[in-house]
């Protein structure tokens, strides 16, 4: 329906507590555009992906999966770990999409974000995100990309956001997604 705010689903990569990437996340949710919101999900408590688990799927991820289902739209901020995406979630997609019949990620609007202490942000992590939603057949976002290098000069000790060319960057990014959204799912806001 128009008129309606785009809820927007974003999860972490990271369990870390003092992670950028969550710290990131919580600046989308106070950076959220007009017409749009950002909730979070923790990851936290989703246990391994076991197959055997299916006809009796965890509690933490159904929960996970409902919350996808109801989203209009996903991101993920996500660190990169030995040139790729994190276990916890590769984990979490592997959940979220199974059995593949019931896959919450299907055509949902996607974007991504990363941030990292070195000079290259988490970049090949997003590219392996972004093989990951070819076969999840979800929409990405292709651009701007919110890529937070050095990570530890653009956040306080509390976590918060301060650099402004990257706060404008998330700003950026969470209108497109919106945009993006509104443009494949009209009935979404």
């Amino acid at each position: 329906m128009m008129g309606q705010k785009i809820n927007i689903l974003g999860f972490a990569g990271s369990l870390r507590k003092g992670s950028y990437n969550r710290a990131l996340l919580r600046a989308a949710v106070e950076l959220a555009p007009e017409g749009a919101t950002v909730e979070v999900f923790d990851l936290e408590g989703i246990p391994p992906f076991n197959n055997d688990l299916l006809a009796a799927m965890p509690e933490r991820v159904r929960e996970f999966k409902d919350r996808i289902k109801t989203a209009d739209a996903i991101l993920i901020a996500t660190p990169e770990y030995n040139y790729s995406i994190p276990g916890v979630l590769k984990n979490a997609i592997d959940w979220a999409s199974r059995p593949f019949e019931e896959n919450s990620l299907k055509e949902k609007p996607v974007a991504i974000m990363s941030a990292s202490t070195g000079m290259l942000g988490g970049v090949r992590a997003q590219y392996h995100l972004r093989q990951c939603f070819v076969y999840l057949n979800m929409f990405p976002l292709n651009k701007p990309e919110v890529i937070v290098t050095h990570a530890a000069r653009k956040f306080d000790a509390k976590g918060r956001l301060t650099d402004e060319t990257t706060r404008k960057c998330v700003v950026d990014l969470l209108a497109a997604l919106a945009a993006w959204t509104r443009r494949l799912r009209p009935s979404a806001g």
